[in-house]
């Protein structure tokens, strides 16, 4: 009989290969990519007006990392001049919810967190 080789998903254990998803999928670029594809395929430069503030370098990573991790899918179209379009997978729509639950988290809560970081510089509280 083999054995399972396989780790217990735990993301508070070190060794855990969902730390690395994690961290993947908690970066800004990664989130706001997926809910900008939410509505369907976009192009490259549909996108890189839509994430303002997105390098071209940082939007290209971003994209190729989550094609390789099986959440976007970039299908080429052979046309002149050349079409590129990229959109989330079945996998990929499963993060829209979270992602824009967080997002809007984020906006609604945008004032009370500024006020608290700037009421804990005036104290001289240390951030980071």
């Amino acid at each position: 009989m083999e054995q399972n080789s396989e780790i217990e998903p735990d993301a508070f254990v070190l060794a855990c290969p969902s730390r690395d998803i994690l961290a993947r999928l908690a970066e800004k670029w990664t989130m706001l990519v997926v809910v900008a594809l939410q509505d369907g395929p976009m192009r490259f430069g549909a996108l890189k007006r839509r994430v303002e503030g997105v390098s071209q370098k940082m939007l290209t990573q971003t994209l190729r990392n989550l094609e390789m991790d099986g959440l976007v899918t970039r299908q080429v179209f052979d046309e002149m001049p050349l079409r590129v379009e990229y959109e989330l997978t079945e996998l990929g729509q499963e993060l829209v919810p979270l992602n824009q639950a967080i997002k809007t988290w984020a906006e609604q809560n945008m004032e009370k967190i500024i006020a608290s970081r700037a009421a804990s510089t005036r104290k001289g509280t240390p951030i980071g």
